[in-house]
């Protein structure tokens, strides 16, 4: 699983490459389980996307879609939850979602036939290498440096006293066969990798029909991406 990754390192990054404002707050470099990070959603104006795929063929819809940035705690809380505490501990271990079985998962399926789908943006993410016996951790990034946008699901949890959590969960695809990310995560598990998008897919994911969506679950190139070790510590804000 990738429970952690590098959040945008320059505010003027979310405009270009994303078309969003940055975020008002700062976002924590490192965002892990549970934290605060920031993804990117369809904003609806006027006409929800059904109501214009029902209307009469020879009407120009009203207005288009645009995208925002939403705050949301990294590790998706799916509505059926009944309580903050409960929350807690099912967000953690819903950091990832297996796109394979996202449409049978009683924790994704609402939010992704909902069509719930957003864009993570991110400088890198983090994945263990056990091939020396113990966990190293790796820093796995764009060869390019250019920031990443994976694919993911968001949610909108409200309790019984009024309290609303957003949140989202990363999409990952098997990679059992990639010449790069077959090498990560714990021996004989399953080798898993974030669903990232080709920058030229960001609008289309956002705004495809539920049942095209799983086109763009595929693997990303190997040699589009690079990994290094690191120290495992905290690396601080983002101003």
């Amino acid at each position: 699983m990738s429970t952690q990754y590098e959040s945008i390192k320059t505010a003027t990054l979310y405009p270009d490459v994303f078309r969003v404002a940055a975020p008002v707050s700062p976002v924590e470099r490192q965002v892990w389980p549970r934290q605060p990070g920031v993804f990117i959603r369809v904003t609806k104006t006027e006409e929800t996307e059904d109501a214009q795929e029902t209307a009469d063929a020879d009407k120009p819809s009203r207005a288009l879609p645009s995208h925002e940035l939403v705050a949301g705690q990294f590790g998706l809380v799916p509505r059926w939850v009944k309580s903050a505490s409960d929350a807690k501990l099912r967000s953690t271990k819903l950091v990832n979602a297996r796109s394979e079985t996202v449409t049978t998962s009683s924790n994704f399926r609402e939010a992704w036939l909902a069509g719930q789908r957003c864009i993570v943006p991110m400088m890198a993410f983090m994945e263990d290498d056990w091939r020396s016996g113990k966990a190293v951790p790796t820093r796995i990034a764009r060869v390019d440096g250019k920031p990443m946008g994976v694919a993911g699901l968001w949610e909108s949890w409200t309790g019984a006293d009024g309290e609303t959590i957003v949140s989202y969960t990363l999409l990952t695809v098997n990679a059992n066969s990639h010449a790069l990310m077959s090498r990560y995560q714990q021996p004989g598990n399953e080798k898993r990798m974030l669903a990232i998008l080709n920058e030229g897919a960001y609008d289309a994911w956002l705004g495809a029909r539920h049942e095209k969506a799983k086109e763009f679950m595929r693997a990303y190139p190997a040699n589009w991406l690079h990994a290094n070790p690191v120290e495992k510590k905290p690396l601080g804000i983002i101003h």
